[in-house]
């Protein structure tokens, strides 16, 4: 089993390769990585574009109030706040999850990094980076739509 995960994630910009830290962020790696098995992000948009900051995404009613309900328990899926001091907002690319002002309160919103936010550290679990399409990170606005994401390295 491999540490580390490929997730390609196709835009209206064009694509992003994002390389997932399994091993070193596995509740907010395993999450994400659930909701990219389930489709889940699949036509979502990007509802949030700050420039010199940050691009998210992922809420499934593109206003930034949503979270992922999970169809088996008809609850909102929270994950524990998980933070890697290795993992840090170092680089334009890192994705992160975003979450309310509770820790614990990260559902299925992420955020790419524009910038080097150190500022973020401690505060926002990182749990990867895009390693190719770093020019359609920088094209993204809101209202942007996700049109196909899925693990690359998925072979059964």
């Amino acid at each position: 089993m491999s540490d580390k995960e490929i997730v390609h994630m196709s835009t209206n910009k064009g694509d992003l390769t994002i390389e997932i830290y399994k091993k070193e962020a596995p509740i907010t790696a395993g999450n994400f990585l659930d909701l990219v098995k389930r489709g889940f992000y699949n036509n979502l948009t990007f509802h949030r574009f700050e420039p010199g900051f940050v691009v998210q995404g992922g809420d499934p009613e593109g206003n930034g109030t949503g979270g992922f309900v999970d169809p088996e328990t008809k609850t909102e899926r929270r994950i524990k706040l998980e933070i890697n001091p290795k993992l840090k907002h170092d680089e334009v690319g890192v994705i992160a999850m975003a979450r309310s002002n509770q820790p614990d309160s990260a559902s299925c919103q992420f955020y790419f990094c524009l910038d080097a936010l150190p500022f973020l550290d401690g505060q926002y679990a990182v749990f990867g980076k895009i390693t190719k399409g770093l020019e359609t990170l920088q094209q993204l606005r809101r209202g942007d739509k996700m049109t196909k994401v899925y693990i690359e390295t998925a072979k059964s």
